[in-house]
């Protein structure tokens, strides 16, 4: 395995939403994805990667563009202060 490539997820059944933050623009992806769908995640964004990117926790969970109801099940927060939070950093949606 090469560690500084891009990786495919390939779904072989069941149904998941994958999503990841990118390290240098700070937006979200997201992808529904099914039986028989593939998703490429850029080089450098995993673990595994020698170039790691750098995520701040604060900005990589309320200045994206991720839905709300995304960040507060993921931060245990309602939805006031998610998007008090998001106001702050910059946030949208």
């Amino acid at each position: 395995m090469a560690l500084d490539a891009s990786e495919v997820l390939l779904f072989l059944q069941g149904s998941i939403c994958a999503r990841f933050i990118s390290s240098l623009a700070n937006i979200v992806y997201l992808k529904n994805l099914n039986k028989g769908d593939s998703m490429i995640f850029p080089r450098g964004l995993f673990l595994l990667s020698p170039s790691l990117g750098l995520q701040i926790l604060d900005f990589a969970l309320f200045a994206n563009n991720f839905p709300s109801e995304v960040v507060e099940g993921t931060a245990f927060l309602d939805d006031a202060q998610v998007k008090k939070l998001k106001g702050v950093l910059g946030g949208t949606s």
